[in-house]
């Protein structure tokens, strides 16, 4: 078995992203990381993790549909870091849990790039296990 060793980051989908940024950094006292405007992303550090802050109408935010409501979801996954990161050992646990996990891949993350994989909860909310970061 693998051992969580925190939460990584969250994502939230936001309406008025400038507005939210305004309030983790002025209110909240988060610094910001990263910005990757192709895609309309912001990245806000949080302690040891991250708060990234998706623009409904950018490329991520569209792929997690209608904003923030009644009929969308306004976090879009939990990640949490773990360790040993061994994706056959991971996929074979996850497998005979009944989960079907996805690709491993090379993601951004609190500690940097690293290999991660998404799979879904029983409620069908995305969880990204996250593994160590490059050297």
């Amino acid at each position: 078995m693998f051992e969580i060793l925190g939460i990584d980051h969250i994502v939230l989908r936001a309406r008025e992203p400038a507005t939210l940024i305004a309030f983790y950094r002025d209110v909240l006292g988060c610094s910001l990381e990263r910005q990757v405007e192709s895609v309309g992303l912001v990245q806000m550090r949080a302690g040891n993790a991250l708060i990234d802050i998706v623009d409904v109408a950018g490329e991520l935010g569209r792929q997690a549909g209608a904003a923030p409501g009644r009929e969308g979801h306004n976090l879009d996954h939990l990640c949490v870091r773990i360790e040993p990161f061994e994706p056959q050992f991971i996929a074979q646990h996850l497998r005979a849990h009944g989960i079907e996990p996805g690709e491993p891949e090379r993601r951004y993350g609190a500690d940097g790039f690293g290999p991660s994989i998404y799979l879904e909860d029983p409620e069908g909310n995305k969880v990204e296990l996250k593994g160590p970061p490059e050297r």
